[in-house]
């Protein structure tokens, strides 16, 4: 009927226990905790986890493209990430199937982080400013879905009304950087804004090679 991958029994164990999009979850809790103690610790420094453009531009760290990815500035960053992943994630993950999804996930993470780094070059923005989350693979996921169900009705932050999900994803994205200039608040808005092009690309490519799947699950989460 859609474009959804069953998973075999077999295959589905190669996973684990769990789904892929809870073991990345969990993965997150875990590091999150590893990487929070080695820091206080004095053992590594920010500058071994945390993406710096000017550390990558200098050929340094590239290891931080993915640890990057599941390290956070505090719990609540943390919370709200993983909070929105298991609904996003859980959702993207029927429609792609586990394999599909881990690496659009890791591709989307890893492409926000490029994204942040060449935007803080070419901007001439500060080179030395560190950034870290799951947000940018997030974005990532949200582009996607803006694509293939657009018409997904979804409640975000504090609005007690659904909003179709081809409204809510920019409207996020804008939010946030009004926030952060309203505010000087430092969100990482160009790793937001790299995954969320690469859920669109994907979004796209997916929706011109399987037209008719792809049509049938927009009709289906509308």
């Amino acid at each position: 009927m859609a474009y959804v991958y069953r998973i075999s029994p077999q295959r589905r164990n190669l996973f684990g226990t769990f789904s892929v999009n809870t073991n990345i979850i969990l993965l997150n809790l875990i590091l999150f905790i590893i990487f929070g103690v080695l820091l206080g610790l004095e053992i590594i420094s920010i500058d071994s986890i945390a993406i710096k453009p000017a550390n990558i531009l200098a050929g340094k760290y590239l290891w931080t493209f993915l640890t990057s990815m599941f390290m956070h500035a505090g719990f609540f960053h943390l919370f709200v990430n993983m909070f929105s992943l298991f609904f996003i994630g859980g959702l993207v993950q029927r429609i792609l199937g586990q394999r599909r999804f881990l690496y659009f996930y890791l591709i989307s993470g890893l492409f926000a982080s490029l994204f942040f780094v060449l935007s803080s070059l070419i901007f001439s923005s500060d080179l030395n400013t560190y950034a870290v989350g799951a947000s940018g693979a997030l974005f990532g996921l949200v582009g996607f879905l803006m694509i293939i169900t657009p018409n997904l009705p979804v409640f975000i932050m504090f609005i007690p009304i659904p909003i179709k999900m081809k409204y809510a994803a920019p409207g996020i994205l804008i939010v946030l950087w009004l926030i952060s200039i309203a505010g000087n608040v430092p969100i990482g808005n160009t790793a937001h804004l790299g995954g969320l092009v690469c859920g669109l690309a994907y979004g796209i490519y997916l929706r011109h090679k399987y037209k008719n799947k792809t049509r049938a699950i927009s009709r289906y989460f509308s």
